[in-house]
């Protein structure tokens, strides 16, 4: 009984030794394949895609009106209920005069 437990153990080491030996000389061939079909589509497929993409942003930007919407002082924007820490308290942080609001208009708007 223990020389076909200790004959069991040795065929399958072996069989574990053969299995590692094939998957890694698998691995080693196939990864220079691997890495051209990549290097392929990066090029063909991701570098014209990106282009694309920038050519589509610029010719929307191109059409896009620069005038600033209409003041509408709807009564749930634009809510302050205490005053930001810098300035006046009145600005957000990254506040931009010719886009953002104040909550009684833009600050230059000609009455």
């Amino acid at each position: 009984m223990a020389a076909l437990g200790r004959t069991s153990q040795v065929l399958l080491r072996s069989a574990l030794t053969q299995a590692r030996r094939q998957l890694s000389a698998s691995a080693g061939g196939g990864h220079g394949a691997l890495a051209e079909k990549w290097r392929m589509l990066s090029f063909l497929v991701a570098i014209p895609g990106v282009a694309v993409c920038m050519l589509n942003m610029y010719l929307k930007q191109q059409q896009h009106s620069h005038d600033r919407p209409e003041f509408i002082p709807y009564s749930h924007l634009r809510i302050r209920t205490k005053p930001f820490p810098w300035g006046d308290g009145k600005k957000t942080l990254f506040h931009n005069p010719h886009v953002n609001a104040l909550p009684d208009g833009y600050e230059d708007m000609d009455e």
